[in-house]
């Protein structure tokens, strides 16, 4: 488990908001309550897989979510599931979870105490992490950590991994490549230099973080932030 988050909202009537977050490569298990998804009938004990563009939900009325956020993986791993399948959609928790684990979280009545629910509910499910996974764990790590990684290539030599089998990993619990990964992770370093106050010349950061075609760095960061890059460098902190 990365982390539990929880939004919590009672807007006026007739007024929406809309929730935008950066995409990570990370699976979400959530209660949502005031939230209608399509596809998931009812239910409000719902799986989100990673998803590759800006995440929007536009939310009305009153209702809450509590939600746990597996590291990378960590939901394949945990269950079994392959995170391929998921990559994009939101299906109901019962597609991925046993009954009881799914059960034990519908009963959830508000925010409060959703960790407590949470941990007992996903506990019973603990198993050893197999070696491919830490292996993921591992390269995932690198990722983060060392922001001079811009090429897969790097990090295959960093981490001694193969291409196919960091393919393979990625494919099978993460659900996205190698590649979008990084960039992701790169991207999180734009926005983080950014909102640190950087001012110095945009086609430097970008090339800084593995991009450079300006053209293609102010059309990926518009599609993931919402605004482009010039704007949001120029915005009111």
């Amino acid at each position: 488990m990365e982390n539990y988050w929880s939004l919590r909202w009672d807007l006026p009537p007739d007024t929406s908001y809309l929730s935008s977050t950066l995409p990570h490569p990370a699976c979400n298990l959530s209660v949502e309550r005031g939230i209608r998804r399509d596809g998931v009938d009812d239910d409000p004990v719902v799986v989100t897989g990673v998803v590759t563009r800006r995440f929007d939900v536009t939310i009305r009325g009153a209702g809450w979510v509590y939600a746990a956020k597996f590291r990378p993986g960590g939901l394949a791993a945990l269950t079994g599931a392959h995170a391929r399948d998921l990559r994009d959609v939101t299906v109901a928790a019962t597609t991925v979870f046993d009954p009881a684990t799914t059960d034990a979280l519908r009963d959830l009545a508000g925010t409060d105490g959703g960790r407590e629910t949470f941990d007992d509910a996903l506990a019973r499910l603990a198993t050893t992490p197999t070696d491919d996974y830490l292996l993921l764990l591992e390269v995932i790590a690198a990722m983060l950590a060392d922001r001079s990684l811009l090429r897969v290539a790097e990090v295959e030599q960093r981490c001694g991994v193969g291409t196919r089998t960091l393919q393979r990993l990625f494919e099978r619990y993460v659900g996205v490549t190698p590649k979008w990964v990084l960039s992701r992770y790169r991207m999180h370093d734009v926005v983080t230099d950014l909102d640190a106050g950087y001012g110095g010349s945009l086609a430097d950061l970008a090339a800084k973080y593995g991009w450079f075609d300006q053209a293609h760095f102010t059309r990926e960061f518009t599609d993931l932030i919402g605004v482009p890059p010039g704007s949001y460098q120029r915005r009111e902190r």
